[in-house]
């Protein structure tokens, strides 16, 4: 499969390349003898032991490299009906920014968001001064993959002391007729005391296979703030690898928050350096499986400076044949005294067939830190159980009750309120079995009617 990719990008290599710098070309081929030389990862490979890609890569995939996709008017087609959500929304499809005006637009308090390849002309010294410097083409993954193929994607930039006023909330579209390979690129740049919520949301408009590759990058300045999202409600055809990479400054704060709600293949990797001291990293997790559905969650916090603090919480609810991992790793070195680290990953098995597999990692070279970490794999409880039925709380209303309870720990992590009670509705609707795969992106329902429960949520 690796030699299949390796010719391909060969035969489109003008067409990859366009009129970009000439670092970026290097770049490319950096990547792709990585490739050559170390190929893709499989199950001998640490981190992918229970992710296998070679199914994914038995598919004839279509490939758009000079953007044949034809334009529609995205606005009649989504149309955001969360009560009170105000966002910039922008929009790719097939792996390319749409746009209507213009592909870059800069507000009035200059931050800057649009097409990453218009950016790269436009601004070239500020894009190859970040692009490719925090996401690590040697690391076994299909970063190097993205890099090599990589054609458009969303640039923002954020001037210092900036307060961008409404999230930034990406849609990533997929509509093809043909089974279909992205490799989306994103690059966030926040200058010092900037302030910058972004929602990343994947939608399909067809239920065709298509496997999406995005890279995410994100640089935050001293004192830079980012509450990050990535929703994931796909079909069952789907496969999604999602890389997002952080840097963060001295006295920065990342929030990142991973909520797969359904898709067939699901890999997340995130992963943080702690850069400089003060820094402060928070990463929530929830993924709800059922079927035959595989989600893998990989997670990298590295404190590379004193007086740091991380926290991950991921929690995920497994039904059927549904299997999940999570891969965990807290790194301190050598001088990241008063480090302070903690993680925690919780699932719940609703069958016997159902699997999870953690696991959580701590590499610790500083000897003045605090760090903790944990993992749990079981069934519901049932001694809550017998004290709900106790209360004359039916079996099914009861289960329900404490899935639910179960993962509102991490839907009220949620900083939004119109997105948190839009996720709340959801993940009830998905525990009940009601949700399938929304029929329009997360964001872009139709019902605002409040949740109404069966149960007595009072009493959680």
């Amino acid at each position: 499969m690796e030699q299949r990719m390796i010719d391909l990008y060969r035969e489109n290599l003008q067409l990859l390349r366009g009129s970009e710098p000439q670092s970026i070309s290097q770049l490319r081929e950096q990547a792709i003898a990585w490739i050559e030389k170390n190929g893709f990862p499989d199950i001998k490979t640490e981190n992918w032991r229970f992710t296998d890609l070679e199914p994914l890569f038995k598919t004839a995939y279509d490939f758009d490299f000079s953007n044949q996709s034809k334009p529609f008017d995205i606005e009649s087609i989504f149309t955001c009906d969360v009560y009170d959500l105000d966002t910039f929304s922008v929009t790719l499809l097939n792996g390319w920014f749409v746009y209507q005006n213009a592909p870059l637009t800069t507000l009035p308090n200059g931050t800057i968001i649009g097409s990453l390849s218009k950016a790269l002309e436009v601004y070239p010294e500020l894009v190859e001064k970040y692009l490719g410097k925090a996401a690590d083409i040697e690391q076994p993954g299909l970063t190097a993959l993205n890099t090599a193929f990589f054609q458009d994607g969303l640039f923002i930039y954020v001037p210092a002391g900036v307060e961008v006023e409404k999230p930034i909330q990406l849609i990533n579209i997929v509509n093809s007729e043909k089974p279909v390979m992205m490799h989306a690129r994103h690059l966030i740049i926040q200058e010092e005391k900037s302030n910058l919520t972004f929602v990343h949301c994947d939608h399909s408009l067809t239920h065709n296979i298509s496997f999406a590759n995005g890279v995410t990058e994100a640089f935050l300045a001293k004192s830079a703030s980012l509450d990050f999202y990535k929703i994931q409600n796909k079909g069952h055809n789907s496969a999604v690898v999602g890389n997002a990479f952080f840097r963060q400054k001295g006295n920065s704060e990342l929030k990142c928050h991973a909520l797969t709600l359904n898709g067939g293949f699901t890999k997340n990797i995130f992963s943080t350096t702690l850069e400089e001291p003060e820094a402060k990293a928070t990463l929530n997790g929830l993924y709800l499986v059922d079927s035959n559905q595989h989600v893998d969650n990989q997670l990298l916090v590295d404190h590379a400076a004193p007086n740091c603090l991380s926290e991950q919480l991921y929690k995920g609810i497994l039904d059927d044949e549904a299997t999940a991992v999570f891969s965990g790793k807290i790194m301190v070195r050598r001088d990241a005294q008063k480090t302070l680290a903690y993680q925690n990953n919780k699932n719940i098995l609703l069958t016997d067939e159902a699997k999870a597999n953690a696991q959580p990692q701590l590499e610790i070279y500083a000897d003045d830190v605090k760090c903790s970490h944990g993992a749990t794999v079981g069934q519901l409880d049932q001694e809550a159980m017998f004290y709900l039925r106790s209360r004359g709380i039916c079996e099914r209303s009861a289960r329900q009750l404490l899935m639910y309870a179960f993962a509102n720990e991490v839907v009220q992590r949620i900083a939004i309120e119109p997105l948190r009670d839009r996720i709340d509705h959801l993940v009830e609707k998905r525990l009940k079995g009601e949700l399938s795969i929304c029929d329009q992106c997360v964001l872009h329902c139709n019902s605002k009617e409040p949740t109404v429960f069966n149960i007595d949520v009072s009493k959680l």
